[in-house]
């Protein structure tokens, strides 16, 4: 998504007016209604960052020029000094298309008081809109499983957030590394400096964007949602994410992610073991059958010549000093 620094350029006319049409069309736009003839234009708007498409909804998403603008000014700055030039055009040459996106009117911009959206689509708009926006972190908080599409959306964002600076820490539950998908995404984002960590108990799904806004859910279907930015409210929020952050674990998804499937599974088994978890305690933990973990507790039996459970779970121990 990011566009390349040597050779960055601005979008022409034609483009600028897709973009002023994906705004008047309120932000988005459906993959079918961009006809053949502007695909030159649209896909200059796909390179530079200013839309981004959102597979789930099957539409192209406008982007804060801001953001891009900042994101772009700061790789050509650091390119080489004979792009400073261009680099100082920038912003200005963005700034048309941002006061055209301030000028879409939108009835859930930060209102004072706590303002509920209605539809996953819109929800998931209004997210990629505040994220796009974020310079500084955002902290968010998954539970259960996750949904392949929405991760496949989710990454796309979160690496441009970390990209152009902004800090990334992401709460799993345990379950989650037995989710090929899961994997992948926490394995590209910690790649690029984001923070994925396991905490082993209920929490609530949150979103905390740079300290402003928190969302969070107020149905179980996750069809409405709330978005809170009181100030006083989101620090509660942060101080609650803090806590949990504090009783998560780190994991190596780098490492977890070059394994086979197998081979990665049985290693997770061996670690919980190693810390004096029972077989139903792993099971529970990993969210897998008590069936499955003895599987992988004969495998490691096998390996380290251990005859009992606990003969195992201490020679790992000895193996891991």
């Amino acid at each position: 998504m990011a566009a390349e620094t040597a050779g960055a350029e601005f979008p022409d006319e034609a483009a600028r007016g897709l973009y002023l049409n994906i705004l008047t069309a309120g932000g988005r736009v459906p993959f079918t209604d961009v006809p053949e003839t502007e695909q030159a234009a649209l896909d200059q708007l796909l390179h530079t960052g200013l839309v981004i498409p959102n597979i789930i909804d099957k539409a192209y998403v406008a982007v804060s020029p801001r953001s891009v603008g900042e994101r772009m000014s700061s790789e050509l700055r650091a390119g080489a000094t004979r792009l400073l030039l261009q680099a100082e055009q920038l912003p200005d040459s963005l700034g048309g298309l941002a006061r055209a996106y301030d000028a879409v009117p939108r009835g859930t911009a930060e209102p004072a008081q706590p303002a509920v959206v209605v539809g996953q689509d819109r929800i998931r708009h209004r997210i990629a809109e505040l994220v796009s926006e974020a310079v500084q972190e955002v902290l968010t908080a998954q539970p259960g499983p996750r949904n392949p599409e929405g991760l496949a959306v989710a990454r796309l964002q979160d690496l441009a957030l970390l990209r152009r600076g902004a800090r990334l820490r992401t709460l799993y539950q345990p379950m989650t590394v037995n989710e090929p998908t899961a994997v992948e995404y926490a394995t590209a984002v910690a790649a690029e400096g984001g923070q994925v960590r396991l905490l082993d108990e209920p929490y609530q799904r949150m979103l905390i964007i740079d300290h402003k806004v928190a969302v969070v859910p107020a149905e179980d279907d996750y069809s409405r949602a709330v978005f809170i930015t009181d100030p006083a409210a989101v620090a509660f929020l942060a101080a609650v994410y803090e806590r949990d952050w504090a009783r998560a674990e780190t994991f190596d998804w780098g490492g977890l992610g070059t394994a086979p499937p197998a081979q990665a599974a049985t290693r997770r088994v061996g670690r919980l073991l190693a810390t004096g978890l029972t077989q139903k305690a792993v099971a529970s933990r990993l969210g897998l059958s008590e069936r499955t973990v003895a599987g992988h507790i004969s495998r490691l039996r096998e390996q380290y010549g251990a005859q009992t459970l606990f003969q195992l779970g201490w020679r790992m121990r000895d193996r891991s000093e």
